[in-house]
């Protein structure tokens, strides 16, 4: 499967390039928004992707910004372009779309999950039974949609040039029944299989690593490819953040290698969870 770029990184990518531009122009915010008779609030959201760009406003600021080069033009009105096309995810109205089209493009996902195995690596039956127990309540309907959506989703780690995965799970996850144990043995088979992957690489947490930086964290660490900067997913029962501040991306990608070193090898990992897959299928 070709690698079809996400909307929302090539929003972000395009922000990144005109707030650059607009440094190199030595111009605040204010003076831009002021000199193309437009808010504030407009040139801060180009820049951080959460608005697409016109090929007027493009072709505004690239003249503000005394950009001479056709081809950096062309390719910027490229990126505002590809930033407001249709996303194959756009039609599951999704609370976490925008999660969803960060992922879509990137190059390193770093995932640690303390409750549950990473939604890349989950089996429908798996994935079901998580979103039958959601609250508050969904419909059938909605279920299967999530289903669908999160196959797709786990496409990108079998297309041409897929990303790298590194997955760290807590021990207690092994042991959490969901569903039975027959899913359960499915579900850790999943696991096996794809850690044989080159690019995917899933470590087991044990409880003998006691306390550690991130006991009471979900988060998943999304880096791309320059100049797009790296952008964190923290997630819990009150909702999801997302921390884009360079220092921050720093201190997750920090605690994470922690874990890293504090999990068992990738060998190791897979071995117990071999271990615990015959013991549900004997069960």
């Amino acid at each position: 499967m070709a690698v079809v770029h996400s909307p929302t990184v090539r929003r972000r990518e395009l922000g990144g390039r005109l707030r650059a531009l607009r440094a190199e122009a030595d111009l605040t915010v204010e003076q831009v928004a002021e000199r193309l008779l437009c808010s504030p609030s407009k040139i801060s959201r180009l820049e951080t992707g959460q608005r697409g760009a016109s090929p007027r406003d493009i072709r505004d600021l690239c003249d503000l910004y005394e950009v001479q080069d056709a081809s950096q033009r062309d390719y910027l009105a490229a990126l505002a372009r590809e930033g407001k096309r249709p996303a194959w995810w756009q039609p599951y109205d999704l609370p976490y779309a925008a999660y969803v089209g960060l992922e879509a493009d990137a190059v390193l996902i770093s995932d640690f999950e303390p409750g549950v195995f990473p939604g890349l690596l989950q089996t429908p039956g798996y994935a079901r039974i998580l979103h039958e127990r959601a609250m508050p309540r969904l419909s059938a309907e909605v279920i299967d949609q999530r289903i669908e959506e999160r196959r797709t989703r786990q496409e990108i780690l079998s297309r041409d040039e897929p990303p790298k995965l590194a997955a760290i799970i807590d021990e207690s996850v092994l042991h959490r029944v969901v569903g039975g144990a027959e899913m359960m043995g499915r579900q850790l088979e999943r696991v096996i299989q794809a850690s044989r992957r080159r690019h995917v690489t899933v470590q087991v947490l044990p409880f003998s690593a006691g306390a550690h930086p991130a006991l009471d964290s979900t988060f998943v660490v999304l880096e791309f490819a320059p100049p797009v900067p790296g952008v964190v997913y923290a997630e819990g029962l009150v909702g999801s953040i997302y921390r884009e501040r360079p220092e921050d991306v720093l201190r997750y990608k920090d605690i994470f290698e922690y874990l890293s070193e504090a999990s068992l090898s990738p060998r190791d990992s897979v071995e117990l969870m071999t271990k615990m897959r015959a013991l549900y299928q004997s069960g």
